[in-house]
Formats: C-alpha cells, structure tokens, sequence
C-alpha cells in the first residue's frame, strides 16, 4: 500500500536538492539514503526515484536524489506529492504508537460521543504530536495520555477527554 510522506515544495540551490514538507511518520527511515520515494505530480505519470541523501534544514526535510544533478532534472516536478510503500515489517511500534496514515482520517470524537471533526494533519512538536482536527472549527489536539483516551484504528476513531480550553 503506497502512503502520502510529504510535499515538494520548492528546490534547494542547483544541484538537484529539493525541499519536502513531511507528511510522514519515521522519516529517519522513509528518507534514508537508499529508499525510493514515488512522485506522483498532477496529470503527470509517477515518477520513482532513489534517496542520495538527507538533511533537516529549517524545519523541512532536504533530499537529493541518485541520477539528478541538475535544477533543471528536478524543479518540473515542484508541488507534486511523495509516496511510499509502507512496509509493515520494517517498523516496529510501540504501545500508543501510530502511523500518521492510520490517523490521518479518523473522526474524533469527545468523551461524550459528540463528533468534533476529523484529523487532517499532524505536527511533530518534540515532545509530543498534535493532530490538527478540522471540523466546524480548526483544533489543535496535543497527543498526550490526558487527553487522547481511545484510538480505534479500524473503526477510524479517537476518543479524547478535551482540557479546558481546548475546543474553544
């Protein structure tokens, strides 16, 4: 199964670097050198191509690719989305652990069943995830034991008891 990892969203000087958005989970394994990543842009065939490198620099991620060179090889394919196969063997998780991809979608719901939207995205902060649910309004939900209560990965839904302030 192929799993949205990320956006480019511009290049990074001449050489063929390009800037990514992650919309990914375990990038230090999505993004090592040596793993191959599908750009998929609008209207265009799907394009496969394999990690030279990768390096963090303000806050995105930085790939160059094997072959590419050259601006010019790269920059046609800017906005354009990353895919990647998921590979269930490689990465363990632990308990309360996800996949961006299983969270991405669910409904959330507060702990008295009332539906406040559904998760759209999810930030790494450092110390933990938030997920960004969007329903009448836009809300930021910290991951964390004290809030999140459920998460049902099948039924696509999450149970959270909001702190105060949260839905406001």
């Amino acid at each position: 199964m192929k799993v949205e990892i990320g956006k480019f969203v511009n290049t990074h000087g001449v050489k063929g670097e390009i800037k990514i958005k992650s919309h990914s989970d375990f990038t230090d394994t999505r993004f090592q050198p040596g793993e191959s990543v599908i750009i998929q842009a609008e209207g265009k065939e799907a394009e496969t191509f394999k990690i030279s490198s990768h390096r963090m620099h303000k806050g995105l991620h930085m790939l160059k690719f094997e072959g590419i060179n050259n601006i010019n090889d790269i920059e046609y394919l800017k906005g354009a989305t990353l895919l990647q196969e998921r590979d269930h063997d490689e990465i363990e998780l632990a308990e309360h652990e996800y996949f961006y991809s299983d969270i991405i979608g669910c409904t959330v719901f507060d702990d008295e069943g009332t539906a406040i939207g559904r998760v759209t995205e999810i930030f790494e902060t450092g110390a933990n995830d938030v997920w960004v649910v969007k329903g009448n309004k836009e809300y930021l939900i910290p991951y964390i034991a004290d809030v999140v209560k459920d998460v049902d990965v099948e039924g696509r839904s999450i149970t959270i008891t909001p702190m105060e302030g949260l839905l406001d």
